[in-house]
């Protein structure tokens, strides 16, 4: 063959696609992924090419070429029932796939073959010289694929669905993948206690755009409810259950919302519903788990002393609920640490450690994972392995990471608490005093870390550490 690897290398970085989009194998769970997108193939029909061309990447992710080419087929085949009339606008995404596949595959000339394809599709689609045209499609289908890689993708997810609403602005599917991407993204501001509200709109926007578009419906009304605004929520909730009663993604949201209502039951009865429908679902096992975790805290918030078999029961239900939702998906943190809680409470302690080891070792956390982490496992030391010096320890450490999360915010109460509990029962030493300093100057209270650095020095008069502390404060003040 002419052809050679090093003379295509330069081509294929021009084509826009899965390939050139810089979606990192190691920030996702690819088996987990692949059942996500199967179950997305099932239920949001519109969204097929898309999800095709998504899944022949995951498959080459995981090595299997062959399964990736019959993907890039069905995409194609799509694309010809759905918009025969758009063949060359609609299957760039796809031709460039193929292109990538068959240059890992070492099979240059087909590889070129679809470079071609593109670059005369292109020719055709831009009467300008310049080839690269910028297509609202392409914009959104990159958009979509880094929703599903995850959260560090989603600030550039936002990006792209801003650069095809530009083109576009009445698009209702840009218009929804603008507003998941905005609803993830402040969900997780939101955990690192940034309170601002930019999803609302583009929520609104998208339903009015799509009134049967439920899953957006479902999102809007957890925002609503989110923002304290209940009954106009449950409404938007009522409406999408009424136009799919049937669809899994609707009925997960919607139970989330009655369980933040209160009404766990019947949060319960919904996911139950949804998993006769999709039973592997890790969301869906999730959900029960946490469901059945509340009604556990219920029961024992109600009566000072709740009925042994029931506690147990409750903590038997959620444990099998969550150890599905852990086995399913290997690298959700919050599963992984909600399970580890209920063994706990099941006094499995054994278990519980091992699986609070994992939650620390999932390879994608965030700095308020990592905070929320060192919170649950303090407590576990302190009320289950009833070492009070570990839960310090661990407490501390999440304090530490030095940016605001509600993680470190708990972190920070449990250890104020802790210690003063300690002084106050005499059993205080100068290293608790020493910690105590420090909590309050990592919180920017100066006056009570003098305080509390002066006795930690009164009970340890020649102590660096208290001595440079203290110093150092005094000059700051």
């Amino acid at each position: 063959s002419t052809i050679s690897k090093n003379s295509l290398k330069s081509s294929l970085l021009q084509l826009e696609c899965h390939f050139t989009w810089s979606l990192l194998k190691q920030d996702v769970d690819l088996n987990h992924l692949e059942e996500t997108i199967g179950d997305q193939i099932e239920f949001f029909t519109e969204s097929n090419i898309i999800n095709y061309n998504l899944l022949a990447y995951v498959y080459h992710l995981k090595d299997s070429n062959e399964e990736a080419l019959r993907n890039l087929q069905k995409a194609e085949e799509e694309v010809k029932k759905n918009h025969p009339d758009e063949i060359d606008r609609r299957t760039l995404v796809t031709w460039g796939n193929y292109a990538w596949i068959y240059y890992h595959m070492e099979r240059y000339e087909e590889a070129q073959t679809y470079i071609s394809k593109v670059e005369n599709s292109r020719k055709k689609l831009s009467s300008t010289a310049q080839w690269k045209i910028e297509l609202p499609e392409i914009a959104a289908e990159q958009g979509w694929a880094l929703l599903k890689f995850g959260a560090k993708y989603y600030k550039r997810a936002k990006e792209c669905f801003e650069t095809a609403l530009r083109s576009e602005p009445d698009n209702p599917r840009f218009n929804a993948g603008y507003a998941i991407a905005m609803y993830r993204l402040e969900d997780f501001s939101h955990r690192q206690c940034e309170d601002i509200s930019p999803s609302l709109e583009p929520l609104k926007r998208a339903v009015e755009l799509d009134p049967k578009d439920t899953f957006i419906m479902a999102l809007l009304a957890l925002k609503l409810q989110d923002l304290k605004q209940v009954g106009e929520g449950e409404r938007y909730i009522e409406e999408a259950m009424q136009i799919t009663p049937d669809l899994p993604y609707v009925q997960r949201y919607a139970a989330k919302f009655y369980r933040r209502k209160g009404e766990v039951d019947k949060a319960i009865k919904i996911l139950k519903k949804a998993l006769a429908v999709s039973p592997k679902s890790d969301f869906l096992h999730h959900q029960l788990g946490v469901c059945y975790r509340v009604k556990l805290s219920q029961l024992k918030n109600s009566t000072r002393y709740p009925p042994q078999e029931q506690v147990e029961e409750l903590i038997r239900l959620a444990i099998f609920h969550l150890e599905i939702a852990n086995d399913q998906k290997t690298n959700s943190f919050s599963a992984c640490k909600d399970l580890a809680n209920t063994y706990a409470e099941g006094k499995r302690y054994k278990e519980a450690e091992e699986t609070f080891q994992k939650a620390s070792q999932i390879s994608i956390l965030f700095y308020d994972d990592k905070q929320e982490f060192c919170y649950h496992y303090g407590n576990f030391q302190r009320y289950h392995m009833k070492s009070e010096s570990e839960a310090i320890r661990y407490y501390l450490e999440g304090l530490k990471i030095e940016k605001e999360s509600y993680g470190r915010n708990k972190c920070r109460n449990a250890l104020k608490k802790l210690l003063k509990l300690r002084i106050q029962r005499g059993l205080a030493d100068a290293t608790d005093f020493g910690t105590l300093g420090l909590v309050h100057n990592l919180s920017g209270e100066k006056h009570e870390a003098i305080a509390c650095y002066e006795k930690a020095i009164a009970l340890c008069p020649n102590n660096e550490e208290y001595l440079s502390a203290l110093c150092e404060l005094r000059l700051s003040i």
